[in-house]
């Protein structure tokens, strides 16, 4: 018995330059979102969940430093991003 493999045959496309950059602003907003949430429920933790909370704080601090750092990195302002979290968060 022999098996042949196929492959289809599909056009890579690179994502454009703003789309990157969007797709790393909506990646900070989300971020910081969980990060807010992390901070809220370490505040009502019971006792067997505080440690959870307190590394998903560390973990989604780190993260977005990094993003931040990225995003300065490529020119994006700071105060953009932070307008549209703003915007966001009086939203909901």
């Amino acid at each position: 018995m022999s098996y042949e493999e196929y492959v289809r045959e599909t056009k890579i496309e690179d994502k454009s330059e703003e789309e990157k950059n969007l797709e790393l602003i909506v990646s900070i907003i989300k971020t910081k979102n969980d990060l807010n949430s992390a901070h809220k429920n370490f505040e009502f933790a019971e006792e067997g969940l505080i440690d959870y909370y307190a590394y998903q704080i560390k973990a989604n601090q780190t993260k977005l430093d990094y993003l931040m750092k990225k995003a300065q990195k490529k020119g994006i302002a700071l105060d953009m991003i932070n307008e549209i979290y703003l915007r966001k968060n009086k939203a909901e």
